[in-house]
């Protein structure tokens, strides 16, 4: 490669690297920066490593993660490297941000297997390994762990100020509300700002990102790290999204939306993005998808019956990170073939009941609410009292109907809540 060459490679490489920020912006996943000409000149420089952490509070990180995740996809894409935090340490301390109450305090048993568990939700979005934009996975506990107190509180918690600390959104809200906030609860912001100092020391972290409850502890950890180091930090958070009606992102009437596939089926997971609301289609294309921006334009600007497709656009490209493309193409061709072809689809979710059950017969309000399509018996029976219970098709016409063996077609018998929810029963 010639000298011209390599120089227009390397031009080409920091105009890559610094489009991150304007990809963030453009694609609405950017709220604050805190220096954003500093994190422009140091993304030029060269590849910046850059990390979101997630606590181990269940086995399965869900829907409403996808947006930091995202934010961590696209810097891989631009030329940085994303660091994923695993918060074996801090889970056992309990982030009080967003919350009302102390979060239930988890065993180290507990929070091995759902850490284990919890990295399996980024094999479809990052590309790990050892390279200098690859990205890695680490623990806070491999430092908190064997933090001795007495020390740690004269080396770095002279840095804090608790007047300050209580003027934090996630303190001060539960104060105002008179909901208590335990010692430990209080330390967490303390330890989310040493993880900051301890991955720039271990790994050369200089960004860390989060959702914009997180500015407060993001900020601490700069400041810790400015004080202690003298290191120059940056911080980026993003919107917490909720959906044009007002609904908090990753959950439904029927629960959470999470990502791994044994937590959600990729057909259910496709399901909730193809029943996005209108007004969010463009909004949720930008953000969950890599489409480009004039073809997401496009699909946005659909009217009437037709915005239709571009929700199928968005739960197939939504899928396809999530559970890879043969997962989300699958699942498209089932919803083609049940809901526009009226054919009751193989892969649909399905239940197995006792052919004995079967045999004798079942109550409609009681199997329906055994194949999840109601959360309670009560729920199962106004659904079906609403007309919105069907069995084969075919509307139930009492809650006490009995659903038998004579009710299957062919090796199954499809019960629908509504047009888009359906569940195969099959005897075993």
């Amino acid at each position: 490669m010639s000298g011209h060459q390599a120089d227009r490679a390397q031009r080409a490489d920091r105009a890559q690297r610094a489009e991150f920020i304007e990809i963030l912006e453009t694609r609405g996943f950017l709220q604050d920066v805190t220096d954003r000409a500093g994190l422009l000149a140091a993304a030029e420089a060269g590849p910046l490593s850059l990390y979101v952490g997630y606590d181990c509070t269940a086995d399965s990180l869900h829907v409403g993660s996808l947006i930091s995740i995202m934010m961590l996809r696209w810097a891989q894409r631009c030329g940085h490297r994303p660091i994923v935090l695993m918060g074996g340490g801090t889970t056992k301390v309990g982030d009080p941000s967003g919350r009302d109450e102390t979060r239930k305090l988890l065993s180290d048993a507990e929070i091995g297997a759902n850490k284990a568990s919890i990295k399996r939700c980024f094999a479809g979005y990052l590309a790990f390994g050892s390279g200098p934009t690859e990205a890695v996975m680490v623990d806070n506990a491999d430092w908190l762990d064997t933090l001795a107190y007495i020390p740690f509180l004269r080396e770095y918690g002279r840095h804090f100020s608790v007047n300050r600390m209580l003027s934090f959104d996630s303190v001060k809200l539960r104060l105002e509300r008179e909901q208590p906030l335990s010692f430990i609860e209080f330390n967490y912001m303390i330890l989310q700002a040493y993880d900051f100092v301890e991955l720039a020391r271990r790994h050369g972290c200089r960004v860390q990102m989060g959702g914009s409850d997180q500015w407060g502890n993001i900020v601490n950890g700069i400041e810790l790290a400015r004080r202690v180091d003298g290191r120059e930090l940056f911080g980026i958070t993003c919107p917490l999204l909720t959906t044009s009606s007002g609904a908090k992102m990753g959950k439904t009437a029927s629960g959470a939306v999470w990502l791994n596939a044994d937590r959600l089926s990729p057909w259910d997971f496709w399901q909730y993005w193809r029943n996005t609301e209108d007004a969010d289609v463009g909004r949720f294309l930008k953000l969950y998808t890599e489409l480009p921006l004039a073809e997401v334009a496009r699909l946005a600007a659909l009217q009437g019956a037709e915005i239709n497709e571009a929700k199928k656009v968005l739960a197939t490209e939504a899928t396809a990170l999530a559970h890879g493309r043969a997962a989300a193409e699958q699942a498209a061709a089932t919803a083609r073939r049940t809901f526009e072809q009226g054919q009751a689809a193989a892969d649909l979710p399905s239940i197995a009941v006792p052919q004995a059950e079967l045999a004798k017969g079942i109550p409609a309000f009681e199997l329906f609410r055994r194949a999840g399509l109601a959360t309670s018996n009560s729920e199962a029976r106004r659904l079906i009292r609403d007309g919105g219970a069907r069995v084969n098709d075919k509307p139930v016409p009492n809650e006490m109907q009995a659903v038998t063996l004579s009710d299957r077609a062919g090796d199954a018998i499809k019960l629908s809540a509504g047009k888009k929810r359906h569940v195969l029963v099959r005897a075993e």
